[in-house]
């Protein structure tokens, strides 16, 4: 077969008076594609880890998964935070397997009882005489870069692209009358799979074209979905849930006027989201688990507020949102069976999808080889990646 062009079928990212247009199918479930994504976005990219009020006290931790990769948050004996992957050098074992956690004032690998302090220095090795020439201080935990941001706490994997703050692109003035460093923890950090490509999931959150058909109790919550800024609407709903929501969310004194009832939703491309509400916050995050599969990772977070109607109102809103989590899985299932369909290639955009069409544009961008229609051959992709990055 002759070679290919890397030019040949190249979807031109910018608007040329034609329709926008989606991601071709292929993407959506390719092994040599989610292997390339992992190298050329997620593990060069920024995650949420949790807040900084999820590890409080000296030895709290928790673990992080992406792809290969393992890491650990902890908390040192002098308060500081810090990432390490989440592997013994003796012999590659886990140090901790627990999601949270809290450990006695070291990390004591479960395989040979290897044990590090909490500032990752290697401190006790068992029979340390049958190692004659090993020098422990070489073998202390690998870091992980570490960042906080709004009193959130990301790490990375691999150096060298923008910093934290430039990365997520929020205005903290948009973030600033919520007062997120000062939020605790209502309920543990969730992770669960779903059966769909992490960037169909993505596409899904990033329009609210079909909150109408697709989330009948959100629509009945908010006035005009088509915002970053949600405004609860007036008119109570029928619907048990958000009719509840509306008539008993209680005013909050640090918030102005204007947000006392909006959910202000801000995305941070490619794969995580800030949902901003009065009465609470969470943060969401899309990870790769596969190609046609993913994470969805959620934690949840108030000020403290013991008001009997604070309680009712973040209740409710964790019920609402768990009901259009559950019709966006529906949904997001459903158009990954499509995307395997001969029927379906590429698809076209309305101008209701322009945030879909910015986290698209962002692929196209990040992996050029995804403005293909087709796949490439087998075994071309990293190469042909490669070119077309260098047109």
């Amino acid at each position: 077969m002759a070679e290919q062009d890397p030019r040949h079928d190249l979807r031109a990212p910018g608007d040329n008076g034609e329709p926008w247009t989606t991601l071709p199918a292929w993407v959506y479930d390719h092994q040599e594609l989610y292997e390339l994504e992992l190298e050329e976005i997620f593990y060069p990219g920024w995650h949420i880890v949790c807040h900084a009020s999820d590890v409080p006290d000296s030895g709290s931790y928790m673990t992080f998964d992406l792809g290969i990769e393992h890491c650990l948050v902890v908390r040192g004996r002098d308060k500081e935070l810090r990432a390490f992957h989440n592997v013994c050098r003796h012999r590659a074992h886990p140090l901790v397997s627990k999601k949270q956690g809290k450990c006695r004032g070291r990390l004591t690998c479960p395989y040979h009882g290897w044990t590090y302090g909490l500032d990752g220095e290697l401190r006790i090795v068992p029979a340390d005489e049958s190692f004659p020439d090993m020098d422990k201080a070489d073998y202390g935990l690998e870091p992980v870069e570490l960042d906080t941001l709004f009193g959130f706490v990301f790490v990375r994997f691999r150096s060298g692209g923008p910093d934290l703050a430039p990365f997520a692109g929020i205005d903290p003035a948009q973030v600033a009358p919520y007062d997120l460093e000062d939020v605790k923890p209502i309920r543990k950090i969730w992770a669960r799979p779903l059966a769909a490509d992490w960037k169909n999931a993505m596409d899904n959150y990033q329009e609210s074209y079909h909150v109408p058909a697709g989330h009948p109790g959100l629509n009945d919550l908010v006035d005009v979905p088509d915002s970053d800024d949600l405004k609860i609407s007036e008119k109570r709903s029928a619907r048990w849930s958000v009719g509840h929501y509306q008539s008993l969310l209680p005013e909050y004194p640090h918030l102005p006027s204007d947000l006392q009832r909006t959910w202000r939703l801000m995305s941070i491309l490619p794969n995580m989201a800030l949902d901003l509400y009065p009465d609470m916050m969470d943060f969401f995050q899309i990870l790769p688990a596969g190609p046609g599969k993913c994470i969805i990772r959620s934690g949840a977070y108030a000020l403290p507020d013991d008001r009997r109607e604070a309680k009712a109102a973040r209740w409710l809103n964790e019920r609402i949102n768990g009901q259009v989590q559950d019709e966006d899985n529906d949904l997001t299932l459903a158009v990954q069976r499509g995307l395997r369909s001969s029927s379906y290639n590429v698809g076209v955009l309305s101008t209701k999808e322009v945030w879909l069409k910015e986290f698209q544009d962002l692929i196209r961008a990040k992996v050029p080889v995804t403005r293909l229609e087709e796949a490439p051959e087998p075994g071309t992709m990293a190469t042909l990646n490669a070119q077309l990055a260098s047109l």
